[in-house]
């Protein structure tokens, strides 16, 4: 079996698992995306060559907040979950940067900061991903809005590559991916945009003019998540972030556009619904 073969098949079911998971309700929605976001932490802590345990318990105990405030499993007055939510993870936080530091073996600040750095980057994400199904006005579980974020996505992806390998003659940063070009990303973003107008008509959940808003981030930070990690594959000298998925590398090498994205969707539509 060819690699565009593989690469087609494997991204036919890698789309099929997310829009699944998404209609069949929060519990598969929830545990696919946590095996995401366990074989995105792997690849990341291996590319920045952390061996560690505690980026681990962050993952689970900052993922497994999400989702107890998403489905309102322990209720409080005057956002007070919230609150508490924040502690927990505080202090898990710290917990994890004390046993560093008491611990028997050599620790440097360039350790510490790689945990910190793989919560900021892999594990906030994910958590916030999870959560914005919910932010619609109702506040219930909506398939559309996770489904319309990955279309959107997609949308830049595909396009930004297509335009990008046919018409791009001017490099977007060169010393960090030499095949991204001025071109693929400006044709990225005018479909992303014609895109999120077909999005809009269906996907009503939410208005028009947010997933218009949503497809400038996707294609702005969408293309920022995609060049940072780029970056640090190129520091490890490495060319995908793993071979997990025949024809496409890693599970960070598809998610990584999402991941850099979603925040910035997530305190939008938070700010605004």
């Amino acid at each position: 079996m060819g690699n565009f073969t593989k690469r087609i098949i494997f991204g036919l079911l890698y789309v099929v698992l997310i829009v699944a998971s998404s209609l069949l309700g929060p519990v598969y929605f929830y545990g696919l995306f946590f095996i995401f976001l366990l074989f995105c932490l792997y690849e990341f802590l291996r590319i920045i060559k952390l061996k560690s345990v505690y980026p681990y318990i962050l993952a689970i105990t900052a993922y497994s907040l999400s989702i107890i405030s998403n489905n309102n499993l322990i209720v409080f007055e005057d956002n007070l979950f919230e609150k508490l939510s924040i502690s927990v993870l505080a202090i898990s936080v710290l917990f994890t940067f004390i046993t560093a530091l008491i611990s028997s073996r050599k620790i440097a600040i360039q350790y510490l900061g790689r945990i910190f750095l793989s919560f900021i980057y892999i594990i906030v994400p994910f958590s916030l991903l999870i959560k914005v199904p919910y932010l619609n006005y109702d506040h219930t579980f909506d398939t559309t809005i996770i489904l319309g974020v990955f279309i959107l996505v997609w949308a830049n992806d595909i396009f930004a590559f297509l335009i990008g390998k046919n018409f791009g003659k001017h490099k977007l940063i060169e010393r960090v991916s030499p095949n991204k070009t001025i071109e693929g990303f400006l044709g990225g973003f005018i479909f992303t945009f014609i895109f999120a107008s077909v999005v809009s008509k269906y996907f009503i959940s939410i208005q028009p003019i947010q997933w218009f808003t949503i497809a400038i981030i996707v294609s702005i930070f969408g293309v920022l998540g995609d060049l940072i990690e780029s970056m640090f594959k190129r520091q490890a000298k490495l060319k995908d972030s793993s071979n997990f998925i025949p024809g496409h590398g890693g599970f960070l090498d598809r998610l990584d556009s999402v991941i850099f994205a979603i925040p910035y969707i997530y305190i939008y539509l938070f700010l605004t619904t």
